[in-house]
């Protein structure tokens, strides 16, 4: 690792929870990014049922425009492309990907630059203006980072001008990601490969560390369930690992906004196998399954889509507690838990129960909840100052 990384201020040296040793990899280092602790309040969230408490760990304040859990993850990631010797990071997502808007921050923060290979919905646009700068598109493009658009079909399409790149479509994102990997290499470049929502078993530290956060704040003492939406499944997992190697003090639940609980379980399981953690310490085979409880109900239309009455119920939650939910992760997770406690009580182990807010604040910006804002009673909106005012 050159001396320059340590010049810098920000590469640390990590001494990893001595309760982590059956981890086979171990990081030595992490990029001090985050804010932490991040406080834990309690959430007086319309819709709970009689009986139950619910509180939020707000991992939506582990920075401004470093916020949510991605930063977790990529304090871990950066820190290793740091120690390769990189000069670049390449990573995936879809438009308005905080996980990529993170990512950019952060590697511009550290004098590395970005590549972003973002999900573009529908037919390719002729004109890249349409591409836009609003929500996280906007920091994505303010931090220089170099956007290439990709479809979510397979179809051919042309390249298009030198500012943006149309990446071959009749390839899996993963193998368009290598590809433009390799381009970068043969032209002098060292990248460093971030997967999608930075979740593998680097990025899974994140929430090993920040589960270590939890003991420190004597969350295990006074909870009994923890709640949390899954995308990618790198924090769920980071989670699911401490708690197993800790001793399964409390139950924890994972609300799917895209895939299938199945696709989850087995991400987690193979996470746990590179982990060294199959088999457990008495012989028996260790299942994801025994680890978290995952919910896939509360998806709806899909990824990032959300229906009326969804942006509806965001409003007024940050309306009744002041806490913003993003349309994407935190309010399909508030959702399924507020629909698990009211259909499904007895999957929970106690009353108390601790949601970790993700973040994705950015996501509210895109435009997609400002026609419903404009529907508002008057009162609620802007007025014109008068003496009776």
């Amino acid at each position: 690792m050159s001396s320059s990384a340590f010049l810098y201020g920000t590469l640390q040296r990590y001494s990893p929870p001595t309760w982590a040793d059956p981890i086979r990899f171990k990081p030595t280092s992490y990029v001090k990014l985050a804010l932490r602790p991040t406080p834990i309040h309690q959430w007086h969230l319309p819709g709970v049922p009689s009986g139950y408490q619910v509180w939020v760990k707000r991992d939506d304040m582990t920075g401004s425009v470093l916020g949510g859990n991605k930063i977790r993850k990529l304090e871990f990631l950066l820190a290793d492309a740091l120690e390769r010797g990189c000069d670049s990071v390449i990573t995936s997502g879809s438009l308005q990907s905080n996980h990529c808007r993170a990512t950019a921050l952060a590697a511009r923060q550290l004098g590395l630059q970005p590549h972003l290979l973002l999900r573009w919905k529908g037919d390719m646009p002729k004109d890249l203006g349409a591409v836009g700068s609003e929500g996280n598109l906007l920091l994505d493009r303010a931090a220089g980072a170099r956007i290439i658009l990709t479809p979510h079909v397979r179809s051919e399409r042309d390249t298009g001008p030198t500012q943006h790149e149309y990446a071959t479509v009749t390839k899996t994102l993963h193998q368009m990601v290598t590809e433009y990997a390799e381009k970068l290499r043969s032209r002098g470049s060292n990248p460093y490969i971030i997967p999608v929502g930075g979740s593998n078993h680097i990025g899974s530290w994140g929430y090993i560390e920040a589960f270590r956060e939890l003991m420190e704040e004597g969350a295990l003492d006074s909870f009994d369930d923890i709640v949390v939406a899954t995308g990618s499944g790198g924090t769920v997992c980071g989670l699911a690992i401490a708690n197993y190697l800790t001793g399964l003090k409390v139950k924890l639940h994972a609300v799917c906004v895209c895939d299938t609980a199945d696709y989850f379980y087995g991400f987690v399981d193979r996470e746990l196998e590179q982990s060294g953690l199959k088999p457990t310490r008495d012989g028996a085979p260790l299942s994801s399954r025994d680890l978290i409880a995952i919910v896939d109900s509360y998806k709806g239309l899909g990824y990032g889509e959300n229906t009326e009455e969804e942006l509806v119920n965001l409003i007024d939650i940050v309306n009744k507690t002041a806490v913003p939910l993003d349309p994407v992760y935190t309010l399909k997770g508030v959702r399924g838990l507020l629909g698990e406690l009211k259909n499904n009580p007895s999957s929970f182990s106690g009353s108390r129960i601790l949601y970790i807010h993700t973040g994705g604040v950015f996501g509210l910006y895109d435009g997609k909840v400002t026609p419903l804002l404009k529907q508002l009673p008057a009162t609620n909106q802007v007025s014109l100052y008068s003496e009776t005012t």
